[in-house]
């Protein structure tokens, strides 16, 4: 019987839909429920929600624009470094390659064909060292604007929902609880579909998630309330 691997393998696609929504979902919803909490006008939240989402996307989006540049320039800083040492330390580096081996079981007897091999090919030596010892994979050249996008676009998704209630219901408390129960079932849905591509159990993983945003929300506008 041919057995056949499925494996997902879009993680840091996920990952930025996950930073971006999750942020999304939640601060323009806690921001709205403080405004809520402190004033009426609903056409004030609208503004002022909207302008968060500007600024947060604007924020998010550069940040993740900034963490893909950081890990690509620790990339070529590290590969470059093992560049040199495969040349003027090989003897070291082979020793290091014989303890990445003996954690897997294996005596230097049994690793001293592959350690023959890869001196022959210093390229792979390099790719070698940089994936088993460093624990880095090459990043894709494209990540940083990738990333910055999906981020940015997610937030922006995330952050109309519960903006969404303020633009239909006039009264801002009327509105805040339609917000709440719209939001509070992306959170749970958006959790779940998070929860389903990560592993984690969809039902705890769509709790969780509605929580927090459900808490970060409360927070603001009891503080609000309570404020003026």
């Amino acid at each position: 019987m041919q057995h056949t691997e499925k494996h997902f393998t879009a993680g840091e696609a996920v990952r930025d839909v996950v930073i971006g929504m999750s942020d999304g979902l939640t601060v323009p919803f806690a921001l709205a429920a403080g405004l809520t909490g402190a004033i009426s006008q609903t056409h004030i939240i609208l503004t002022a929600g909207f302008a968060e989402i500007a600024a947060g996307s604007i924020a998010m989006g550069l940040g993740g624009y900034l963490a893909a540049r950081g890990d690509a320039e620790h990339y070529a800083h590290e590969l470059a470094r093992e560049e040199a040492e495969i040349i003027h330390l090989p003897e070291i580096e082979a020793q290091e390659v014989r303890d990445i081996f003996r954690t897997y079981g294996l005596t230097d007897e049994e690793s001293a064909t592959v350690v023959a091999s890869l001196r022959q090919r210093p390229k792979d030596w390099v790719n070698f060292m940089m994936r088993f010892e460093l624990g880095l994979e090459e990043p894709d050249p494209s990540r940083a604007w990738k990333s910055a996008l999906t981020i940015a676009l997610a937030y922006i998704v995330g952050g109309i929902i519960p903006l969404s209630a303020y633009w239909f219901v006039t009264d801002a408390q009327g509105a805040l609880r339609v917000s709440v129960v719209v939001t509070l079932i992306a959170l749970a849905i958006f959790g779940g579909i998070k929860g389903r591509f990560t592993g984690v159990p969809v039902l705890r993983s769509a709790l969780q998630t509605s929580f927090i945003g459900g808490l970060a929300a409360a927070a603001a506008f009891g503080i609000a309330r309570w404020i003026s």
